[in-house]
């Protein structure tokens, strides 16, 4: 078993063992992060694939900046955009002034299994789910979020605040089914 930086410049040279080895030592660490931004495993599995291949061509500039694993992770994030972004427009998104707020106590999430929670996130439409994963998850600013998938700052606020709101649906409706089978 090869060191990272043995393994990236066997995979650099072209080494297909060298690359099976990187992809089986991190694809089971990048996978939740596609998991988040896709509506499915498939679509999730295309994300990674794509990273994947983003990465392999991509070793070269790596320069050690960051750890490699949070280097990968960037790279993911940004594929998983790129991948959502074509679906974007396939949705109609309301502007944050044109859509009435209201404000909302926090939800608290701890009742849920990780694998709950993953899947209502995938449940929310894309734009939502993006702007959800980016803000909530990866700690973007809603000015960033609106520059790299080219909408509006207001655009990209009232997504995570629908995205709130159909969250919190999905949380009670989820905790009153378990309440209901509780009472029987």
């Amino acid at each position: 078993m090869f060191q990272d930086e043995d393994l990236i410049a066997k995979c650099i040279e072209g080494d297909q063992q060298a690359q099976r080895e990187l992809y089986d030592r991190y694809a089971s660490k990048l996978m939740p992060m596609a998991m988040r931004y896709a509506k499915s495993q498939a679509d999730a599995e295309d994300i990674l694939q794509d990273a994947f291949i983003k990465i392999f061509k991509s070793l070269e500039s790596f320069r050690k900046e960051a750890q490699f694993l949070t280097w990968m992770k960037r790279i993911v994030i940004n594929t998983s955009i790129n991948h959502n972004r074509k679906k974007l427009y396939q949705e109609p998104m309301l502007d944050i002034e044109k859509t009435p707020l209201h404000v909302e106590q926090e939800l608290i999430l701890s009742q849920f299994h990780f694998t709950e929670l993953l899947a209502m996130i995938q449940k929310l439409p894309v734009g939502c789910r993006t702007v959800f994963n980016m803000f909530a998850i990866e700690g973007y600013a809603h000015k960033e979020i609106a520059e790299k998938l080219e909408i509006s700052e207001g655009t990209s606020k009232s997504q995570y605040s629908r995205a709130r709101a159909l969250m919190k649906a999905m949380v009670i409706e989820a905790s009153e089914i378990v309440q209901s089978k509780i009472s029987v």
